[in-house]
Parts: structure tokens; C-alpha cells; sequence
């Protein structure tokens, strides 16, 4: 039979593990709810790609704007090549006029290069026409660039598939009897409420 001497001993080693095991538990608890892991096993950062191509496409759009700035003046494009109108495979000139629409607002005058309307291929930064819009002087100014690759149906015929440029598919807007061109809009020097790449401007008229 223990004396009191040991039966002391034993109740304050008892206190002890009791402090011992109330000491811990919480960094028990810690451990379960967060696992130690691993450098190497961690996830990477989510990449926002919707934002990256935001970021991407604006990149596209300045370098856009910078290749087309020497072309505010209408006789510097003459010059290069531009002039207002298409001239289709029958040898008559269409698209000569200021486009409008009842509704949505207008283009403007479209002058092309029939240089880079002769090889069907894009390149995002030689727009083969340049869209001019009315200014207040009576003179024109540049408000956007069109990307335009004729059709299977234009006259003379094209491609047989739409195009692509800065990552977006082309369209035909105006089909047979018109001139069934696939092209894209970019208003890159004028602010369009419809968006940047909407085929029409409401604040544009003719």
C-alpha cells in the first residue's frame, strides 16, 4: 500500500500531464486544419486569362494606332496607295461613298489599297483600308481601320473561309449581291459606344 509521500508524487505527475496534454491540444488542432505542405507542392498563382488577352489585345490595338498615325491626312494615304473606293472585278468602283446605317449610326468613306487587296492575307498592321469620317471643318478625319479579305463570292473571288486578325474570326457583313468581303473594324481613333470592333458608330454620320 502506497504511503502519503508517494501518493502525493503520483497526484501532482498526474497535474502534469494533464497541463502537458491541455498545452497541446491546440497545436494538435492547427496540424489537422492545416497540413504542412511542401514548397515544391504548392499550386500556382490562378492566371486571369480573360485579363491577359484584354492586355494582349490593347498591346495589338497601340501598335495598330502607331503604324497608322502618318495617315491622319488623307493625301499621305493617297500617297501609299489608299484611295476611296474598291474597284471590283467588272471594273467598277464601288464602296465610294459615305456608308451609313438608319440605325446604328455610320462608317465614314473607305479607302483602299488594292495592293493589299490583291493577296487575300492579313496583317494587322497594313489594314487594307483606311475609314474616314466627316469632320466639323469639312474636311475628313481618320476615325478607324477595316481589315477586308474578299470572299469566294466577291468579284473577283477570294477565299473560302474566314479570315482571322488579332485573334478574332472575320465576317462578311454585306453578302451577294454586295460585295460579300470578310473584314473587322477597329475604331482605334475614335471612341465607338457600340464597341471598338462594331461595324458601325453611332457617333459617326455621314
Amino acid at each position: 500500500m502506497p504511503n502519503q509521500a508517494e501518493l502525493t508524487q503520483q497526484n501532482r505527475n498526474g497535474r502534469k500531464a494533464l497541463l502537458a496534454l491541455a498545452l497541446a491540444a491546440p497545436l494538435i488542432a492547427a496540424v489537422a486544419l492545416f497540413p504542412p505542405t511542401a514548397v515544391g507542392d504548392q499550386d500556382p498563382p490562378a492566371v486571369d486569362e480573360h485579363a491577359a488577352h484584354a492586355a494582349g489585345l490593347q498591346d495589338e490595338l497601340a501598335r495598330v494606332r502607331a503604324a497608322t498615325a502618318k495617315f491622319h491626312r488623307v493625301e499621305v494615304a493617297e500617297a501609299a496607295g489608299y484611295e476611296l473606293g474598291w474597284v471590283n472585278g467588272l471594273n467598277k468602283r464601288i464602296v465610294d461613298t459615305c456608308i451609313s446605317n438608319p440605325t446604328a449610326g455610320a462608317m465614314g468613306y473607305h479607302y483602299f489599297n488594292a495592293d493589299l487587296m490583291a493577296d487575300n492575307d492579313v496583317d494587322a498592321l497594313e489594314p487594307e483600308v483606311l475609314v474616314y469620317a466627316p469632320a466639323p471643318d469639312g474636311g475628313l478625319k481618320l476615325v478607324a481601320v477595316e481589315w477586308v479579305v474578299r470572299s469566294a463570292q466577291s468579284n473577283p473571288v477570294g477565299v473560302s473561309e474566314a479570315p482571322s486578325v488579332l485573334g478574332m474570326d472575320m465576317h462578311i457583313l454585306v453578302p451577294p449581291p454586295g460585295p460579300a468581303f470578310y473584314l473587322t473594324h477597329a475604331w482605334v481613333w475614335a471612341n465607338n459606344p457600340a464597341g471598338m470592333f462594331a461595324d458601325f458608330n453611332p457617333e459617326v454620320s455621314c
